[in-house]
């Protein structure tokens, strides 16, 4: 317990340097000894505050999802970007651009939902199918069927002149969070305690299907469950904040490695170091090439490619 505090101190620590790193000067000396003045405020209070709360929901949402689908897919080479669920999320924002653009945020959230619910769907419905043989081939089917989704939404994208707005949420940036435009990632953070409260289910769930109907376990409901949070967490960070790739794989598996697949006990540690992990990235995003900010998406992507490396090298006994 008493590291889990020593973590949430070091998490806390993280989200105070976050708020004070930007183009615009916002000294925390000048806030505690009331000198500073309204623009400085307004900043703090419209563009870095909702920017770290930001983060830290989609970075615990996002590692808790990747865990979830992991466990669903019993594989661990899975993460909502690697099996097509952020690539559906974004064909559905295609959707509502295209016959709904005024949609408000939370509808707009609720078909990337959908679509992310369809595409996940599909993904178990080909892992089903398809007779695998080797651990490694669940996240190429998923890369590939990610890959044609994409080529499709870009297609259409290109058809209508909507290349640009596509763009924007294609990589993972923060940069553009304000307040009034980050509150639908609060339903990541009540499906994050859903997964908790179901922590035990899906850690049963994870062992298969028949072990679980034998111990009295609705396999079919955990699974609809599991796909519904999986589905509307990436939904909710697609619309927010863009797709932020790697983040499901590096966090579960690390935690993984150090304490087991008993999700109960481990879903906290998950939460917090996905946290830590974005705050991080986007602190390196923010200060590598300032005054100009590198994505946060790019950066994950670069770690989370050679951690996605690290998996594919490691011997075979170790990763099964």
């Amino acid at each position: 317990m008493k590291y889990l505090i020593s973590a949430s101190l070091l998490i806390i620590c993280l989200a105070a340097v976050s708020l004070f790193v930007g183009v615009s000067d916002v000294s925390l000396a000048r806030i505690i000894d009331g000198t500073a003045d309204q623009r400085q405020i307004m900043v703090l209070a419209v563009s870095r505050i909702p920017r770290t709360i930001a983060l830290l929901l989609a970075g615990s949402g996002m590692a808790i999802a990747g865990t979830i689908l992991q466990m669903l897919a019993r594989n661990r080479f899975v993460e909502p970007s690697t099996t097509g669920t952020v690539e559906s999320a974004g064909l559905g924002m295609l959707v509502v651009l295209l016959v709904a653009p005024d949609l408000p945020v939370m509808a707009k959230m609720l078909v990337a939902a959908v679509f992310a619910l369809a595409g996940t769907g599909l993904f178990l419905a080909v892992l089903r199918a398809m007779p695998l043989r080797s651990i490694l081939m669940v996240p190429l089917v998923g890369i590939m069927l990610g890959g044609m989704i994409s080529a499709v939404t870009t297609f259409f994208a290109y058809r209508f002149d909507l290349l640009q707005s596509m763009g924007a949420w294609a990589n993972g940036d923060f940069s553009a969070v304000l307040r009034g435009r980050y509150e639908t990632l609060w339903v990541a953070f009540a499906l994050t305690i859903a997964a908790y409260i179901a922590a035990d289910r899906f850690t049963v769930a994870g062992m298969g299907e028949e072990f679980s109907t034998n111990l009295g376990l609705n396999y079919q409901r955990i699974m609809a469950i599991g796909l519904v949070i999986v589905s509307m967490v990436t939904a909710s960070v697609v619309v927010t904040a863009g797709v932020v790739p790697f983040l499901g794989l590096i966090v579960p598996n690390l935690v993984s490695m150090a304490m087991g697949d008993n999700l109960r006990r481990s879903l906290p540690w998950i939460g917090l170091c996905g946290a830590g992990l974005i705050l991080v990235c986007d602190i390196i995003g923010r200060t590598i090439n300032a005054p100009f900010e590198i994505p946060v998406g790019t950066v994950l992507g670069v770690i989370g490619s050679l951690f996605f490396l690290y998996l594919l090298l490691r011997r075979p006994s170790r990763v099964a």
